[in-house]
């Protein structure tokens, strides 16, 4: 594949679907996340893999829970559990990289489960399907650039080192008793 702006070869790789939904996004996607959107109190990743969100959580000042459907391994791991089964809230915020498939349950799991503020990695080009947004108090979708590779944890865990996303992410951000309308801002990894 070849960049058309800049006539250079892009390194864009597919993968076979991982078991769980198992991606894993760039350090700096939720590094920056917590640089840009405020969070107060605690911050529970019930989708934690390998840890990068819980570590960037916790280098923004926050107490964080982290908890995964496995046990991938992330050292401050706290349990195992199926999010969707979970019948009590955590920490006062969610923040996690959940399975895209089964996106619009973990919002509504979140928001049933009382959150104060969720923060969601989606792909952009479902926004337009993602019908379950309608009536959510969805407060900010920060755009993602530039496109991060969130390749399978096995990729990852073998040691390989991912470039050249082929898909756009965002962050989906609600806040508790938000209304009006939903803001677009760009997350940018380099400022």
């Amino acid at each position: 594949m070849t960049d058309i702006a800049t006539a250079t070869p892009v390194a864009a790789r597919s993968w076979a679907r991982e078991a769980n939904e198992h991606y894993v996004e760039p350090h700096w996607c939720s590094e920056r996340l917590f640089e840009e959107e405020p969070f107060a109190g605690s911050v529970w990743d019930p989708c934690c893999g390998f840890g990068r969100i819980p570590e960037s959580a916790k280098a923004a000042g926050l107490f964080v829970v982290a908890t995964d459907i496995k046990d991938r391994g992330y050292r401050a791991f706290t349990l195992t559990g199926d999010f969707l089964e979970i019948d009590a809230l955590h920490a006062k915020n969610i923040v996690c990289n959940p399975p895209f498939n089964i996106a619009g349950r973990f919002a509504r799991k979140a928001l049933d489960l009382g959150a104060e503020k969720i923060a969601m990695i989606f792909p952009t080009a479902r926004l337009n399907a993602a019908h379950w947004l309608r009536d959510t108090p969805l407060a900010r979708v920060w755009l993602m650039t530039p496109r991060p590779s969130m390749p399978p944890g096995h990729v990852i865990a073998a040691g390989e080192k991912p470039g050249g996303g082929k898909m756009d992410f965002c962050w989906l951000v609600w806040e508790r008793g938000f209304t009006g309308e939903t803001s677009i801002r760009w997350l940018r990894r380099d400022v």
